[in-house]
């Protein structure tokens, strides 16, 4: 065969083999590169922030439904700004002290509290503590919140009258020192029935326990001041709504 031919016959059989490669689907080479789809990944849940409170009977909601008693009522206004993501425990305990407050707290904390509202005391007198004995509880119950990394909500109270008045300047003052020998992972607010002791409208018939509207003023004087330790939890700006 002639030369020119066997080169006539070699390239058609080269464009045979091309477009056969083609018919097959074969793909390009860029194509063939492309990296392959990354699946979505889901949106981890938010974490919550939890805050326990420990205290008394009138933590407790002594004479209240469950929903009136002041942190059942916190929690409905951080839910009302949009701070879905904060649930309250409330581990109050009628006729505790500062004492029994002290034995509990690791399991008052024991959950994803990161908050820990303190409001107890109002017993001590009545069950024979001293002042010392009050402090000592109290600086316990701070000491086992930081070693758990949570924050502390300081709640004061009063001692009663018929104490005398050296007794209740030294109970007051007892709420001041703590907050301040642990500041400032320890917050402060001095009396927590601020507004509503002495006024009959907002307390039970035995004028000791708060009514359901006292409740509610509890849980307004304590709100603020959570809100910016939850907001400090979140980050900057907090979960909620904006506020003033």
């Amino acid at each position: 065969m002639p030369r020119i031919n066997r080169i006539a016959l070699c390239a058609a059989a080269l464009a045979l083999v091309s477009m056969a490669s083609s018919a097959c689907g074969s793909s390009p080479p860029s194509a063939q590169q492309a990296p392959a789809a990354v699946p979505e990944q889901e949106t981890p849940a938010g974490r919550r922030v939890g805050i326990a409170f420990l205290g008394d009977s009138i933590t407790a909601g002594l004479g209240l439904f469950s929903q009136e008693a002041y942190p059942a009522i916190l929690e409905e206004m951080f839910q009302a700004e949009g701070y879905t993501e904060v649930n309250v425990t409330n581990a109050g305990i009628s006729g505790d002290t500062t004492a029994g407050g002290l034995r509990r707290v690791h399991q008052a904390i024991s959950g994803n509290a990161e908050i820990l509202v303190v409001a107890l005391g109002g017993n001590d007198a009545l069950r024979g503590l001293t002042v010392a004995q009050t402090y000592d509880n109290l600086a316990g119950i701070v000491e086992e919140a930081q070693g758990a990394s949570v924050d502390v909500l300081l709640v004061g109270m009063q001692a009663p009258t018929n104490l005398g008045e050296d007794y209740q300047l030294a109970f007051r003052a007892v709420f001041g020192r703590v907050a301040r020998d642990y500041a400032p992972s320890v917050k402060f607010i001095p009396f927590l029935l601020e507004g509503v002791a002495g006024v009959p409208e907002l307390n039970q018939q035995d004028g000791i326990h708060p009514a359901a509207a006292g409740a509610r003023k509890i849980a307004e004087l304590l709100y603020p001041k959570l809100r910016d330790m939850v907001d400090q939890r979140l980050g900057a700006g907090g979960g909620g709504a904006p506020h003033e």
